[in-house]
């Protein structure tokens, strides 16, 4: 086993050479091949490099010391001999998600993080769409990418895994399943979950797509327990070029992927998005897609240098501007685009009073409503967004008796609970896509989508090429 041990100018260089003398006895088959100095120099007698005993670089800071080492020394494992002050918690975790993107173990006297299993589970490329946690829009991103595939002549077929999944893998597809709304209550009538992503994605996308359940979560975004390996089969033994691997909150499909995209909502904490091991999602990613960005909560005004606090409410163009900077600072090569999402409904409703159901915060609904209205000619009478909460919602549903159809996102408590509610009123239920449109970044979600698909693609033949 190749050991990189991290070091700082903060210990003596004895005491230093010592440990790293002494780190065999403690790993056995280990084999010290270099070191990082990652900072300090109070210790330090010269500018150059201490004599440790083994191959020692530098860098122009920890990262950088960390990446100059990785490429250099190709570790099984990278050994932190660091501390306070050179290194805090946040910087160290910081450091390990940098190894782990590398599939190098990370460990230090009284821990150890190894890079999740993500085997190749296809024969064919993949694309993992995962996010920074839950209702960041992923499903919606997914759903997209899925349709431009499919609109391209290269449909894909779509590995879900959730919270709610099914015991086993279900494959839906669209040109055979009942997906209205009679039909998805009727599953939910058997005990069958009638809201989960995979369904979603079917029903939006009109691909097929394959449920598959999770339970947990780690620091990186291995689930604790999962029938993902079997989904992924079921899906790769169908005709369709690519495979879509979609992940599920903050949970990272266990599988290799071919090229991913990452989905941070614009709120998000950019200390959470880019420091401790949420680094870990950013650096394995190809493209970042920030979603929820609406123009309509920008403050022009809003000042924000770099080193501030991230806003606690409605995302500022400046908060955009300073997530989008952090996640450059960690990770330069990496493209990013901001969306929005808007309410697109599965069938006509020009012309219909609608009461609206959505799980966008309560400050869009006014934004979407109005979407609504101007595209698709509607009268928006009524709105909820508690479809993620089932007590307000059905408090919220009482107020549907002025509107003569329901339009509603298929998540949640959609069918057993808005869905269910809105037939026993004998009123028309229609389902509510919510498409991705660009508002900033690097470019078009259309053209950064494809070219990330692209990218995998080319990734997977290099792959199959050199066996």
């Amino acid at each position: 086993m190749r050991i990189l041990v991290l070091v700082d100018g903060e210990h003596h260089p004895p005491v230093v050479r010592a440990a790293i003398d002494h780190l065999p006895s403690r790993l056995p088959g280990g084999v010290v091949v270099g070191a990082a100095v990652i900072g300090g120099g109070e210790k330090l007698a010269t500018t150059d490099p201490p004599d440790l005993g083994v191959p020692v670089l530098d860098g122009s800071g920890p990262d950088d010391a960390l990446a100059a080492g990785l490429g250099s020394f190709a570790p099984d494992l990278v050994y932190d001999l660091s501390d306070e002050p050179v290194l805090d918690s946040r910087d160290r975790l910081r450091l390990a998600a940098r190894a782990l993107a590398a599939e190098v173990a990370y460990a230090g006297a009284d821990f150890r993080l190894d890079p999740p299993p993500r085997p190749r589970l296809a024969a064919k490329p993949t694309v993992a769409v995962v996010a920074t946690g839950k209702r960041t829009g992923k499903t919606a991103v997914t759903s997209s990418l899925a349709r431009l595939l499919a609109e391209r002549g290269t449909p894909p077929v779509i590995v879900a895994m959730g919270r709610g999944g099914p015991a086993e893998p279900e494959l839906i597809d669209p040109a055979t399943a009942d997906l209205s709304p009679a039909g998805l209550l009727a599953r939910a009538d058997r005990g069958d979950h009638a809201a989960s992503d995979y369904l979603e994605d079917a029903l939006m996308a009109r691909v097929p797509s394959v449920g598959t359940r999770r339970c947990g979560g780690g620091l990186a975004g291995a689930p604790a327990d999962d029938t993902f390996a079997a989904g992924a089969a079921l899906a790769d033994r169908r005709d369709e070029p690519l495979l879509l691997y979609e992940g599920s909150g903050a949970a990272i499909p266990p599988a290799h992927a071919d090229a991913t995209i990452l989905v941070v909502p614009a709120s998000a904490d950019p200390e959470l998005v880019t420091g401790y091991l949420g680094a870990y999602r950013v650096l394995l990613s190809d493209l970042i897609v920030v979603t929820m960005a609406e123009p309509s909560f920008a403050d022009s005004n809003a000042a924000m240098t770099e080193g501030a606090a991230a806003p606690k409410e409605g995302p500022s163009a400046a908060s955009v501007a300073f997530l989008e900077r952090s996640v450059r600072g960690l990770s330069p090569g990496t493209r990013v685009v901001h969306t929005v999402f808007r309410p697109t409904p599965l069938q006509p409703i020009s012309g219909r009073r609608v009461f609206y159901v959505t799980t966008a915060p309560a400050s869009a609904v006014d934004v979407m409503a109005g979407h609504l209205e101007q595209e698709h000619g509607c009268k928006v009478v009524g709105t909820s967004h508690h479809l993620a909460h089932r007590p307000e919602l059905a408090a919220d549903l009482e107020a549907m008796d002025a509107a003569d159809v329901l339009v509603v996102e298929l998540k949640a408590a959609a069918v057993d609970l808005a869905a269910r509610s809105a037939l026993e009123r004998e009123m028309e239920v229609v389902f509510c896509d919510n498409r991705v449109v660009s508002v900033g970044g690097d470019g078009t979600f259309e053209e950064l989508a494809m070219s990330t698909t692209d990218l995998a693609v080319r990734r997977f033949q290099r792959h199959a090429e050199a066996l």
